[in-house]
């Protein structure tokens, strides 16, 4: 499964209404705090509820803000709140009639700075802009200001079942993807050079969503290991596992591979590669962040209906034939690979022998995942092809 940590992102409104202020307000500003300039994002839907975020542009790391907003006046404090219930940074703000505002941000010791803050302005989208960029300018102009102004750092070159990378790294979150830089046609290196650009810049943005959840406790723990798996004339398949500490009770881990189909250029589901149901392949895209309706063909309750009574027992039937001992559960502590449940979502990616499946236990069995052993070979894939035909290894 994904990790968690995407759903920590800060929902916020698309307009600023509220019953003192009748005219229709952008919920992102930009501005100073003292000599500092910041973005900030406020969600103000529930006068007396409001909640947002900040950073400042020389750091970008978000500061929480919770407060209300009482006629023209807004008082928020700054952090999430904390168990020790210490002082916190509060900023008093006042419309300013001009759709921004104005006041001041106030310590604990009684240190103050000035604020003035206007409705963010968006530079012009160019032409060829990144659908990555396109998409985040209009859902979220908070994290495409954030995000726009972050460079990424080229790192080491090498070369990988014959094709060529160049890693990149973006140094704040330390968060690294690849470019390719040949081994397909041009149009096809762009398409999917664009396709891992904007995973890397989702997971940058993880990062910060998830450094946010954390900092009620101090600082959180983000930290990824990217392997590339698979490159074919027709596949991309590289894995994605996360180990992060976003303010939870624990920390946790898992893995968010990334499989495209490099002839179109778009990220495969895995009803499009395996399909044991009936009739025609269903396509949902059950990918974090993948919500429009035109990804999938079917609702959410058909789709978890074949996962449970379809997918996971026939995964069970096969592993059993396939790796009768490690199927076997010998004592009560053993992982049990046999339970259905666990492959009703399994993570997957490409290898050179297969195509891998990984269970998902609970919390406390956690350590059962990352199995090396749970891998389909291509010859039985090939006998359940799924939605998307696509040209398998001979593996």
């Amino acid at each position: 499964m994904s990790p968690a940590i995407r759903t920590a992102v800060l929902a916020v409104s698309a307009w600023l209404s509220t019953t003192c202020l009748a005219q229709e307000q952008p919920s992102v500003y930009q501005g100073t705090l003292g000599p500092a300039k910041v973005v900030m994002e406020l969600d103000m839907t529930d006068p007396a509820q409001v909640s947002g975020r900040y950073f400042y542009e020389k750091y970008h790391r978000d500061l929480a803000l919770v407060g209300a907003l009482e006629g023209e006046q807004l008082e928020l404090n700054e952090g999430l709140e904390n168990f020790d219930e210490a002082p916190r940074p509060v900023l008093s703000l006042h419309a300013d009639g001009a759709q921004g505002w104005t006041g001041q941000w106030r310590d604990p010791k009684g240190k103050t700075l000035a604020i003035s803050l206007k409705p963010a302005q968006l530079t012009p989208e160019a032409a060829d802009t990144e659908p990555f960029w396109h998409d985040l300018r209009s859902s979220s102009p908070y994290e495409y200001l954030r995000l726009s102004a972050l460079d990424l750092v080229d790192g080491k070159a090498e070369e990988r079942q014959g094709y060529r990378l160049q890693w990149q790294e973006e140094p704040g979150s330390k968060i690294t993807l690849f470019q390719l830089l040949d081994g397909y046609p041009r149009a096809q290196l762009t398409t999917l050079n664009r396709e891992l650009h904007g995973r890397l810049w989702s997971e940058v943005s993880a990062f910060h969503a998830c450094m946010l959840g954390a900092s009620r406790m101090g600082e959180g723990e983000f930290e990824q290991t990217v392997t590339p798996q698979l490159f074919t004339p027709d596949i991309l398949s590289v894995n994605i596992f996360t180990s992060y500490n976003c303010g939870g009770a624990h920390p946790d881990f898992g893995d968010a591979p990334l499989n495209i189909d490099v002839r179109s250029g778009q990220p495969l589901s895995l009803e499009d590669v395996l399909w044991v149901g009936e009739g025609k392949a269903m396509h949902y895209d059950d990918r974090d962040g993948a919500t429009p309706s035109d990804r999938s063909d079917v609702d959410f309750d058909t789709f978890t209906q074949y996962r449970e009574k379809t997918l996971a027992p026939w995964l069970v039937e096969q592993f059993k034939h396939l790796y009768p001992q490690q199927m076997t559960k010998t004592t009560d502590d053993d992982c049990d690979y046999s339970d259905p449940q666990v492959w009703r979502f399994p993570a997957w990616y490409f290898t050179p022998k297969g195509l891998y499946l990984g269970p998902g236990f609970a919390r406390v069995m956690r350590a059962c995942e990352g199995t090396d052993w749970t891998v389909l070979p291509y010859s039985l894939l090939r006998q359940h092809p799924g939605g998307v035909a696509l040209p398998l290894p001979q593996g």
